[in-house]
């Protein structure tokens, strides 16, 4: 049976525990065998990651050490899926430039903060999003700095909240995107703050999709 790992913590604004809840049903219902975890000492064991389908991080702000991250980053490397959302993977070592690397994309900023009201587009005819179609949401709307590698399948546009960034005209951001490192899959969705944006609806379709493609 593939095995998934979900470990959760961090900054508990984003409800990693839920979110974490969410994603191991979700990969249970898909006849994986799933442990949650609440700490990083799951990455400090690499012949235990180099048994992994997939990897679930759902961490925000949060520290990791270099060991634990080069062992992430090998087991993915080799083979292992990885796949999250919002900060709880691109948000989720800001001083670790391997899992930056790795994951494609780094949050710099959220104009407007919570609630802001944005349409999300699909740009790709892969099944990932197939069938998804276009939605709106309204929560944080993150713009990232992102791997020119990924490969992109859903966008939101800025500058919705006027700020410093405005002058630069129109960005097409990516929401969904996807991209390898090694033999693993990479999958990440920009959606999420907290487990009610992503527990429901399109978006909680496209999440659950990225989760079963990254998978080995």
């Amino acid at each position: 049976m593939a095995k998934a790992l979900v470990t959760w913590g961090g900054w508990e604004g984003h409800e990693p525990d839920k979110v974490a809840a969410l994603f191991a049903g979700w990969l249970e219902g898909a006849g994986m065998e799933v442990e949650v975890t609440d700490t990083l000492a799951c990455f400090d064991d690499p012949a235990r990651l180099a048994d992994l389908s997939l990897i679930v991080p759902v961490w925000t702000m949060s520290k990791i050490g270099k060991e634990q991250a080069q062992n992430a980053c090998a087991a993915v490397a080799a083979g292992a899926g990885l796949a999250g959302c919002h900060g709880g993977m691109c948000d989720a070592f800001r001083e670790n430039v391997d899992w930056q690397f790795m994951t494609g994309a780094q949050w710099v900023a959220h104009p407007g903060n919570d609630g802001v009201e944005y349409g999300v587009r699909m740009v790709s005819d892969d099944p990932l999003v197939t069938g998804v179609g276009n939605f709106t949401v309204k929560t944080e709307q993150y713009y990232l700095h992102v791997d020119p590698a990924v490969k992109v399948h859903a966008v939101c546009d800025f500058p919705l909240v006027e700020g410093p960034h405005s002058p630069n005209g129109p960005v097409a951001m990516p929401v969904v995107f996807t991209k390898r490192w090694g033999e693993g899959r990479v999958y990440y969705n920009a959606l999420g703050h907290q487990k009610n944006v992503i527990d429901q609806g399109p978006a909680a379709e496209l999440m659950r999709r990225g989760l079963i493609w990254a998978a080995r």
